[in-house]
């Protein structure tokens, strides 16, 4: 399906993880211009040669927690005279943070995972606004848990309740300079973080992984793990002029596992 990219710059964060490829080959199956943001040179390097097989790619390593590194990015965007279309917010970390947690570094893994899940989101889309235009689309990576909540991530579900209310608050914010903002909410993804998940929930409950995972896809109308490809064409819709209509929305892709 052609969702009219083709040639439009596409901007992903955290584009060297799982979903993150994923949605970065589908962007490059598009023919859409790829600036591609993660803290991970090689896996960046490694991506960029096999998409610029098909699409202009370009690379950026950039530590979106980091001011200065944001400003830096941001500035040889502006150098090079890009026009941001699309924005994919994919970059975020993932850990549980069980209240039980007595270590002195609990309270500071809490803060650290709202400020890469949130916080850095807020203020690459403050950055990057002088170069978004009219027509041009925001996409937040939220989760079923933003719209749930599950025993022992209580940062990772606070963080994305928190890019849910983000996303409806600058839907209304920058509604009137054109740009639209939407969020994703994935269910479970068969990727290395979500079964790293998986694993620490299997743990704190004395079960077996496999036992968990069961348990997760019987809940699920249809019963079956998602990839990042099942879901790539949601990200292609809400950054096209077929979801022009829509702003401030919040989009589960779960299998039925949550319907909202």
């Amino acid at each position: 399906m052609d969702f009219g990219l083709e040639h439009l710059t596409v901007v992903i964060t955290g584009a060297a993880g799982g979903i993150g490829q994923g949605l970065s080959r589908a962007f490059a199956n598009q023919r859409a211009h790829l600036v591609l943001i993660d803290r991970q040179a090689e896996g960046l390097l490694s991506l960029a040669l096999e998409l610029q097989k098909v699409t202009h790619v370009q690379t950026h390593v950039c530590h979106l927690s980091v001011d200065a590194d944001v400003q830096a990015l941001v500035e040889k965007l502006s150098e090079l005279k890009v026009q941001v279309h699309a924005l994919v917010n994919n970059a975020g970390t993932e850990y549980p943070t069980p209240l039980s947690d007595k270590s002195e570094q609990a309270m500071q893994r809490w803060s650290s995972l709202l400020d890469n899940n949130v916080s850095s989101m807020a203020r690459l889309i403050r950055a990057l606004m002088p170069l978004m235009g009219p027509h041009s689309s925001i996409i937040n990576q939220a989760s079923i848990w933003g719209k749930t909540g599950v025993a022992d991530f209580s940062a990772y579900v606070a963080s994305k309740h928190a890019v849910i209310g983000l996303t409806r608050a600058l839907a209304w914010e920058l509604g009137p300079r054109g740009i639209r903002v939407n969020a994703v909410c994935p269910g479970w993804i068969r990727t290395d973080a979500a079964m790293n998940s998986l694993q620490s929930m299997a743990q704190s409950q004395n079960r077996s992984p496999q036992d968990v995972e069961q348990e997760i896809l019987s809940g699920q109308a249809m019963p079956q793990m998602l990839t990042p490809e099942d879901i790539a064409d949601v990200y292609l819709f809400l950054a096209s002029q077929a979801s022009r209509s829509m702003t401030g929305q919040s989009l589960v892709a779960s299998r039925g596992e949550v319907m909202a």
